[in-house]
């Protein structure tokens, strides 16, 4: 069979690597894919957008599966364009992929399925909002526990954390008036900021059965110790020991159960994956967002630890059964992905700075490196992005992988590089790690 894996990042490298392992594949492409999905698969050069160009290369080459990426083409509608003609598709439909899409569309439909998550206002213009503010906290100078979030996609940077009511009118201000993440701001949300641990759980889901992957922990601070501005992700590790059995068992029965059976209920049935996005809270575990696609970089410590057959699972989840599939096999090991990126990032970066070090890294043992940033100059491999590598390694404890993980990082160099140099550190703080609400 052959994959077709949508998208260039450190994702679509991981997803690329772990199909082409498959028994069920012989040829896997990777469109548009980075300098790293070109050793691994095969790049065509068709952008993650270009519906009409994918689905063209889909039929002309008989690719048995698409797997989708990012989460631009999953809400621009790919997966309806290629179901109608009768190719094989791994994502949401466009209307079900308004669950990330559309933040004021997943709160909606939360509040129904009766999920827990923070309470929210919703707002079509700055005027409203602002005036909502402004009534709320009459003292501006009091705290003002608030997160502003514009309603559509706005490539992670549309999530404003606010201190003060003053930073929530400029974080209003930002998003409806100078309209700084565009259409994304069309609409907006208000809502009450939470405290706690965040973790991350990703489930395949064909509509009907879901399947639980192994919890994981982002790190989306730019800085050590969670400091400095929100990023794309710093890197992640897996499992995550602030999750037991009996609070995933929990998660699965009252967020992502009545989730699925909510989009089937609102006609929008749901096969994909389904990141949800947690706040442990002392109240419990509560949504702070849902994504559809598989995260970006926790996707590359499950892929390392994934030892069943990815194609076959994803391919299961398109044909609807998902019951009949073996439980998935994991490696016991865990593992730690740090992601090496651009100087300047997330503000503005310079590219094309030649990268050495990688044939290095690659020999050490459990390592892999995940391209994200990345391109071919010339026959040499370059910086192209912000996010330019995922290291990733198993160990035998955490701070094994750790340690494997930033060896490999310490073998690779180019002009600015910079990483942060505590990736899960705090899976090894007995504080941090303490989740006090029991189910």
């Amino acid at each position: 069979m052959k994959v077709m894996v949508v998208g260039s990042n450190g994702r679509e490298h991981a997803l690329a690597w772990k199909l082409a392992q498959s028994a069920l594949v012989d040829r896997v492409f990777v469109a548009p894919g980075n300098a790293g999905t070109a050793a691994d698969a095969e790049n065509v050069s068709i952008s993650a957008t270009d519906i009409a160009g994918l689905l063209a290369f889909a039929q002309e080459n008989h690719v048995g599966l698409t797997v989708v990426g990012p989460e631009a083409p999953l809400c621009a509608g790919i997966v309806d364009a290629f179901q109608e003609a009768k190719l094989p598709i791994f994502g949401p439909a466009r209307n079900a992929a308004r669950l990330e899409g559309s933040k004021i569309f997943c709160k909606k439909l939360l509040r129904a399925a009766d999920v827990p998550t923070a309470d929210y206002q919703a707002f079509r213009d700055e005027e409203s909002a602002s005036q909502y503010m402004l009534d709320r906290y009459p003292n501006g100078t009091d705290p003002t526990p608030v997160v502003v979030k514009a309603d559509g996609l706005a490539a992670g940077k549309g999530v404003i954390v606010c201190k003060t009511r003053d930073d929530a009118l400029r974080a209003i201000a930002r998003i409806a008036g100078e309209r700084e993440f565009g259409s994304a701001g069309d609409e907006l949300i208000i809502e009450e900021r939470l405290d706690g641990q965040e973790a991350s759980i990703l489930a395949i889901t064909d509509g009907r059965t879901i399947v639980t992957l192994p919890p994981a922990q982002d790190h989306k601070p730019a800085g050590d110790n969670d400091t400095g501005p929100n990023t794309g992700g710093m890197g992640a590790f897996s499992p995550t020991p602030l999750l037991d059995a009996a609070t995933l068992d929990w998660v699965n029965e009252h967020v992502l159960v009545p989730t699925v059976h909510g989009l089937k209920r609102g006609r929008t049935p749901f096969t994909g994956v389904l990141y949800a996005g947690l706040m442990l809270t002392n109240q419990g575990p509560k949504v702070l967002e849902y994504n559809v696609r598989f995260g970006d970089p926790e996707c590359q410590p499950l892929m390392m630890r994934l030892k069943s057959d990815l194609a076959e699972l994803l391919l299961a989840a398109v044909e609807g059964r998902l019951d009949q599939i073996k439980p998935l096999e994991w490696d016991p090991r865990p593992a730690v992905c740090v992601v090496m990126a651009s100087e300047g990032y997330p503000g503005p970066y310079k590219t094309a700075f030649p990268i050495r070090g990688l044939e290095e890294a690659a020999k050490l043992d459990d390592v892999q490196v995940f391209h994200a940033g990345t391109k071919i100059v010339d026959g040499n491999v370059v910086t192209g992005g912000g996010r330019v590598l995922g290291v990733t390694a198993l160990g035998d404890s955490i701070s094994a992988a750790k340690l494997q993980a930033y060896k490999a990082v310490k073998c690779i160099r180019w002009h600015g590089a910079w990483c942060r140099k505590d990736i899960s550190d705090k899976a090894l703080n007995p504080d941090a790690m303490r989740f006090r609400w029991k189910p």
